[in-house]
């Protein structure tokens, strides 16, 4: 299905990367500059609620009042939704820094599922990682009282992050793979790596659960064939397309598509298109019936509804 009714709201800033939407059905978003923006339902009120000083990327609730952030460069963030000045929670786990924060979920006791996508390359260098195929991502787990726990390594740029409804397993995007995977959490299933969604025709991104109960998976882009080719290159040759002006490398392409798939991974929606002045959506959020995507690369969000099964 196609893409349909979408609405785009300009933000006041460039590549409102991921969204997220509270009870009142505010919107919130982050942006290059480091700014954390609140949008008022309809889209006519900006607000900025703080700068991470960083590049924030995934957002999720945290608790009633408070927003968490990960944030690309400053690390795993947590500040009130009101505004205020962000809270470092980490910029290192298990005796690594972070390289490349990218994505969250959050369990209903405070639990904290997120990635680092990358031991290599940092989000300016996000080309460069899909290239070398580094493998190098991590699904990284924080408890409550602050200690962490390794679920999955050695992931191909570990990227969108999202819980099943009934928390019994955490599921975790591979850009680099296209395909997301997800790693038990209970019972005999606990710690158990599997394929949740493969074989995808496009490169999948952030992830989030909706109020329906479905796991949302954005598509940036459609398999890139140029990329596919430059993989198989040597070495040598791939550092030197790494070297080459961005706009000579493989480059994403304007089609996009988000799913919308049931716990046991049975795909219940699936929109795939092009979206009239926007393009890299990376960010979904599935609250009330609506639809909201967030996009690397553009300066605005769009709104859609989700459409009848």
């Amino acid at each position: 299905m196609r893409f349909d009714n979408v609405r785009l709201i300009p933000v006041n800033g460039h590549g409102p990367e991921d969204v997220v939407v509270d009870g009142e059905g505010r919107i919130y978003t982050g942006v290059d500059d480091g700014r954390i923006l609140r949008i008022s339902p309809d889209g006519r009120r900006i607000d900025v609620l703080a700068d991470t000083g960083g590049r924030p990327l995934g957002l999720e609730l945290y608790g009633e009042d408070e927003l968490l952030i990960c944030d690309a460069r400053a690390g795993l963030l947590v500040m009130p939704l009101s505004g205020g000045v962000p809270t470092v929670l980490a910029t290192a786990a298990l005796g690594l820094d972070f390289v490349f924060c990218n994505n969250a979920a959050v369990a209903a006791d405070g639990t904290v599922y997120f990635t680092d996508s990358s031991r290599r390359f940092g989000i300016d260098k996000w080309r460069d990682d899909l290239i070398e195929q580094t493998a190098g991502g991590r699904l990284v787990r924080r408890g409550p009282d602050g200690t962490f726990d390794l679920l999955a390594d050695g992931l191909q740029f570990a990227n969108g992050v999202a819980l099943a409804p009934d928390e019994s397993f955490v599921a975790v995007a591979e850009t680099g793979a296209l395909r997301v995977m997800r790693v038990g959490l209970r019972g005999e299933d606990e710690g158990r790596v599997e394929p949740f969604a493969e074989g995808l025709p496009g490169f999948p991104d952030n992830m989030s659960t909706g109020t329906d109960g479905l796991i949302w998976i954005t598509q940036a882009s459609p398999r890139v064939a140029a990329l596919d080719m430059v993989r198989r290159l040597p070495p040598a040759l791939r550092a030197g397309i790494r070297a080459l002006p961005e706009r000579l490398q493989p480059a994403p392409g304007r089609e996009v598509g988000v799913l919308g798939v049931a716990a046991d991974g049975k795909v219940v929606h699936e929109l795939r298109g092009e979206i009239p002045g926007f393009h890299m959506l990376v960010g979904v959020r599935e609250w009330q019936g609506k639809l909201y995507f967030g996009s690397l690369e553009e300066n605005a969000i769009a709104v859609s509804t989700v459409p009848a099964p």
